[in-house]
């Protein structure tokens, strides 16, 4: 028996030296005699490598560890090693080692290798050429990589994970590989086979161990993990690994705001309900609910633990909450935390850490470390990407000053006066802080991402018998007067100085034209945020409508047929300036306008239904302002607010013995009081409200109020046809829901005389669909009420003509602001065409009121 076992050991043995190394050809024809059974030791003479195109030799027999001189046994590990030194690079294919010749105690090696394929190209079959575009980025496959089977595996799991991400669990992905011989050597085209299959949705959702809170409640919790039902239109019930991971989260997370830390997940399963859906399983432990007990300080010496606790705001017997214990410590979005009352004077390197030291029944005890720090001034303020914009355009607005102490609510301040420029991405505007323990001081690298800021306005409409009217306008926001001369800055214009210049001429042909022209700079002298602004305009409004507005005002007896038109020009120069009492939100502006009438044959009367007389009038105004804006981000506020109260006089003319009759002076006074509100709700739903309101006045009650300037009410609020013509001298406000102007006191043809009242307001719901960097869309349901008076008696802020609707606003740095609304008027104004009413309203720019 022990011989045979001898026996068989020794064939074993032969087999594997066999395999380790072989000769080449016959031991006699090369001269080459091993013997198997007794191994030998040679020293290698010489290596030399055979089959390869691309791999260097001479790397090969590095890898393999064998080098001429060396004594190996043969057979023996050291072939063996070798060998599986060469396969672990996988670069090859096969591996094989001969002695080639053998003289004496000398022995010449042979490693031959086949080299694996390379990657000559890949596609895909079955799919779409956006999911085949997708899937060449995300699986980065390079022209000439070498094809091996973890290549091809991992690949294959890649293809499968990017269909099993978007809801199709039941992928099968296919790898064929075939030859390619349009390139030299071993090359191989990859074709990916993909069968996407249906998507999977979920067909129950089941819960096992809850009592506290019901199916349903937790159901809700699963935002993106929602069972297939009639009513998730807007939820998909497709199951998707990764949302359903971050939904398990979500629901440990609610569970423990509701004080229940000890909640866990025992289990879940996900199995099939049928070919197309599946069912989820969850069993769930809820514990029991803590609360707090006592909460103790530890560290604090510039604050008293009676200061602390008024910020913190728990009390002993609120449910204990980690998530909100975290949000009243630290970086709280309102800054009512802990950690902002030390950053907001300058202790930069503070820092808090709770820690549960005792938990008794269902109360909890609180230990919270403090370590204060040392305060920390601002060192170095450097800014990165602004590309077109001048640092000291940027400079000028930042709250962080070197030498001063570091402060939170300065930081958060400066990234919100770099968003009010509307020059940055207000998502891109990054302090990037960088603090130096070592010596107490902080550097701050502002990073910003420039934006398209200058627009182009090209609309137009049919206006029914007036024609094509249309409007082209250019707005440069980031405008550099100091540049003009310099011909390397005019890219298309010169840019960088924060200054802005804007250009528009609306034309139908004769009938209306309207050029402006105006410029502002908004640190007038260069020291101070004074804005100092001009503007010019000249519009003309008239009755060359062609022959068939002429034939048909003529039998309406409103014409004889002669020239009437109303022009107006005016000139208005402005300066507006920052406050810092009650807070530096406030600004003042005040402005000078000069605006001249030229009523022709009676137009006013003849149009608007007043009796201004014809001729030259003139209109002289001060206008003061006082607003306060917490807004940063125009193009979607998510927070902040906006009041303005502005008044406009004129000269009492009559008061002052000046008949205005005789010297065609305009007179009056004008109060105008907006506001708006932006609060966030739930995740990007923000409630949006505004309310408006207007006044004119008259110094003497024996001289009737303007016919100028008065507010005509209803439609987009874009300058508007009205009987054939354009209204001018107006203040027009929108009111969606209504015609054009048709909300108010109104003549016998149907026309706006206009109010010196009006009352507005508005709720809208609005919902980003993308705020990117190239274009800002939201969408928007909206209620809003408004109503306007043609005098004092009739005025009742109770009685407004109501409107519900919904629509999107879409903002592109190009051409601005353009709204599209579909809205339905609650309250018809009879005696006038469709009731007064307008369903579908389309808007250009932006709308203050």
């Amino acid at each position: 028996m022990r011989k045979i076992i001898l026996l068989f050991f020794s064939c074993c043995f032969a087999v594997t030296a066999y395999s380790q190394i072989a000769p080449s050809g016959s031991s006699t024809s090369n001269n080459v005699d091993i013997n198997y059974n007794r191994p030998k030791e040679y020293e290698i003479a010489e290596i030399t490598v055979t089959g390869i195109q691309f791999l260097d030799p001479n790397s090969m027999i590095s890898v393999s560890g064998l080098k001429v001189g060396d004594r190996i046994t043969v057979p023996g590990d050291d072939i063996s090693s070798a060998i599986r030194k060469i396969w672990a690079l996988s670069l090859v294919g096969d591996v094989d080692i001969k002695a080639t010749k053998i003289e004496g105690d000398k022995i010449w090696l042979n490693i031959h290798l086949t080299e694996r394929a390379r990657l000559a190209k890949f596609s895909f079959r079955g799919i779409r050429k956006g999911e085949s575009d997708a899937l060449t980025d995300k699986i980065k496959l390079i022209k000439g990589k070498i094809v091996t089977d973890a290549l091809i595996k991992n690949t294959q799991l890649a293809v499968r994970k990017y269909f099993v991400d978007k809801g199709f669990m039941n992928t099968v992905v296919k790898v064929n590989q075939v030859r390619d011989t349009s390139l030299p050597g071993n090359s191989v085209t990859l074709i990916f086979n993909v069968d996407k299959k249906r998507k999977v949705k979920i067909h129950e959702i089941e819960f096992d161990g809850n009592s506290i809170f019901s199916d349903a409640k937790l159901h809700k919790k699963l935002k993106k993990t929602k069972e297939k039902k009639i009513y998730h239109i807007f939820t998909p019930s497709k199951y998707i690994a990764s949302q359903y991971e971050e939904d398990k989260e979500k629901l440990a997370n609610f569970y423990s705001a509701n004080g229940y830390r000890d909640f866990r997940i025992i289990s879940d399963t996900v199995f099939a309900h049928n070919s197309k859906t599946i069912n989820i399983h969850m069993k769930i432990e809820e514990g029991k609910k803590y609360y707090y007990r006592n909460i103790y300080w530890e560290g604090n010496y510039l604050y008293s633990n009676e200061q602390l606790a008024s910020i913190l705001k728990i009390k002993k017997g609120d449910v204990y909450n980690i998530e909100d214990l975290e949000k009243r410590l630290r970086f709280n979005p309102t800054g009512e935390d802990i950690t902002s009352l030390y950053m907001d004077y300058g202790y930069l390197f503070f820092d808090i850490r709770p820690e549960e030291i005792s938990v008794v029944n269902d109360s909890v005890d609180v230990l919270l470390h403090i370590n204060e720090g040392e305060q920390a001034t601002i060192n170095k303020v450097t800014l990165a990407g602004n590309t077109q914009t001048s640092d000291y355009v940027v400079l000028r607005e930042l709250r962080t000053i070197p030498g001063q102490k570091f402060s939170r609510r300065n930081i958060l301040r400066t990234q919100q006066e770099l968003g009010a420029l509307q020059f940055f991405d207000p998502q891109k505007i990054n302090p990037n802080i960088q603090p130096n323990p070592s010596d107490g001081t902080v550097d701050i690298e502002w990073q910003v991402e420039e934006k398209p800021s200058d627009q182009i306005q090209l609309s137009g409409g049919w206006g029914g018998a007036v024609g094509f009217v249309g409007t082209v306008g250019l707005t440069f926001n980031n405008f550099s007067s100091r540049k003009v001369f310099d011909r390397q800055a005019w890219r298309p214009v010169p840019k960088g100085d924060g200054q802005r210049l804007s250009l528009q001429v609306q034309a139908n042909g004769k009938s209306f034209q309207n050029y402006s022209i105006s410029f502002s700079e908004p640190w007038f002298g260069g020291k101070k945020p004074n804005t100092l602004s001009f503007s010019v305009s000249h519009s003309i409004n008239s009755n060359n409508f062609g022959k068939t507005l002429q034939n048909y005002y003529a039998r309406l007896g409103t014409s004889d047929g002669s020239y009437r038109a109303l022009q107006i020009t005016s000139f208005t120069v402005g300066l507006a300036k920052r406050l810092k009492v009650p807070d530096d939100f406030f600004s003042l502006s005040t402005s000078l306008s000069y605006l001249i009438y030229n009523n022709i044959n009676q137009y006013s009367q003849t149009y608007y239904g007043t009796n201004f007389p014809s001729g030259v009038s003139h209109n002289v105004t001060l206008n003061a302002t006082l607003s306060r804006s917490s807004i940063s981000d125009f193009q979607y506020p998510r927070s902040g607010s906006s009041i303005s109260l502005s008044a406009t006089f004129t000269p009492p003319w009559t008061t002052l013995g000046v008949s205005s009759e005789s010297s065609r002076l305009v007179e009056y006074h004008k109060w105008m009081f907006d506001s708006q509100w932006n609060i966030s709700l739930i995740g990007k739903l923000v409630l949006h409200t505004r309310a408006h309101m207007g006044f004119i006045g008259r110094y003497r009650s024996d001289v009737g109020y303007t016919p100028f300037e008065r507010f005509v009410l209803g439609g987009s609020g874009m300058v508007g046809m009205q009987g054939g013509g354009f209204l001018l001298g107006r203040d027009i406000i929108p009111l969606r829901g209504y015609d054009e102007q048709k909300v108010g006191p109104l003549n016998s043809s149907g026309n706006a005389t206009g109010g010196i009242v009006y009352n507005k307001y508005v709720t809208e719901l609005r919902y980003p669909v993308t705020t990117s960097q190239t274009a800002t869309i939201y969408m928007l349901g909206f209620m809003e009420a408004g109503n306007n008076w043609g005098s004092y008696k009739e005025f009742n802020p109770f009685n407004l003509r109501r409107t519900v609707g919904v629509g999107a606003r879409i903002f592109m740095p190009a051409f601005g602001l353009i709204g599209i609304d579909f809205g339905q008027g609650l309250d018809p104004i009879p005696g006038i065409s469709n009731n007064g009413l307008k369903t579908f309203i389309f808007s250009i720019g932006q709308q203050i009121r």
